[in-house]
């Protein structure tokens, strides 16, 4: 469904060129759900705009829904739907005239598009405010509205543009079932999002993105085997100096680094791990602040490849 190479884009600004995406090389599957998952600035929204036609690329080439990117990009916008993170609905324009006049755009009769437009309205659970102006509209309301728009004239491949920032824990959950649901409905999906728990919960596969450059790719569970063995977390203190030297060295911790002053172990057992540690650290007379123990998650797959937290870069 979408295939690049080498694509590339750069900004001018006074301080010099700004590469924003630096050569990106990438396959989407026609039917799956695939997501960029990465911080605010690392390039997700400008691959985005150039894969939908609304921004130029600076080089490489891309077909996309089987158009050529450069050279066939009416095709293109004829074959996708595009959701930007800030929305497209007016706020003064009833939720079903908005979908009327999307259908309309993109060459529907007037019954074709009022069928559709209520057939949406149903599917996204909006009938009862279909035909209230959108100012009125809760967050999970539009944004489901702003899916809606970018279905009305049934494309085969959508992007959505961080679709859940800003929506409470339970409109959340709500979204996913909807994109979820578009799989289900044969719809190829590509999201970006900076939040780990929606790239591990929704996509079949995802490229992590920093820099403008993808530094790996693949489903959440073959980037997480990347990180063998289990976490420990270890807070001593101004301590974490003398603890780091004194258990990055034993036999059963493969990887150990100070990040936000805390001591990350990436060890083979957690379960025996964490009570050697524990003595080793009563022994040296370091007091232990906190301890965790976890599975390896998206965030240390970020961690490894990038030497630092997307948790706390975003």
């Amino acid at each position: 469904m979408i295939e690049t190479h080498g694509l590339r884009r750069t900004f001018k600004s006074r301080q010099g060129d700004v590469e924003a995406v630096a050569g990106v090389d990438l396959k989407v599957e026609k039917g799956e759900i695939f997501g960029f998952l990465g911080p605010n600035g690392a390039g997700k929204t400008t691959n985005l705009r150039m894969l939908a036609t609304l921004l130029p690329p600076s080089g490489g080439e891309a077909t996309v829904a089987g158009a050529d990117l450069l050279k066939e990009p009416a095709k293109v916008r004829e074959r996708i739907g595009y959701v930007s993170q800030v929305g497209s609905s007016a706020p003064e324009v009833p939720g079903r005239t908005e979908l009327v006049m999307q259908g309309r755009l993109y060459g529907m009769s007037k019954h074709e598009a009022q069928a559709r437009a209520q057939e949406l309205l149903t599917s996204l659970e909006l009938e009862d405010c279909g035909d209230r102006i959108t100012k009125t509209y809760s967050g999970g309301q539009k944004r489901r509205l702003d899916i809606g728009i970018g279905l009305m004239h049934l494309p085969g491949l959508l992007f959505l543009d961080e679709p859940t920032t800003g929506l409470d824990p339970q409109s959340r959950a709500r979204m996913w079932d909807e994109v979820r649901r578009l799989r289900e409905n044969g719809t190829t999906v590509f999201l970006t999002t900076h939040y780990l728990e929606e790239a591990d919960a929704l996509c079949d596969r995802l490229a992590i993105i920093d820099h403008g450059k993808i530094v790996t790719e693949g489903t959440p569970d073959e980037l997480k085997r990347q990180v063998a063995g289990d976490v420990i977390t270890v807070g001593v203190g101004e301590q974490h100096e003398a603890a780091l030297a004194l258990l990055s060295h034993q036999p059963y911790v493969r990887e150990a680094s100070v990040e936000e002053g805390e001591l990350r172990l990436y060890v083979d057992r957690g379960e025996t791990a964490m009570p050697q540690l524990l003595r080793l650290l009563d022994g040296a007379g370091i007091e232990l602040a906190t301890i965790a123990l976890s599975r390896p998650s998206l965030d240390d797959v970020f961690l490894r490849q990038t030497g630092r937290s997307l948790r706390e870069a975003a």
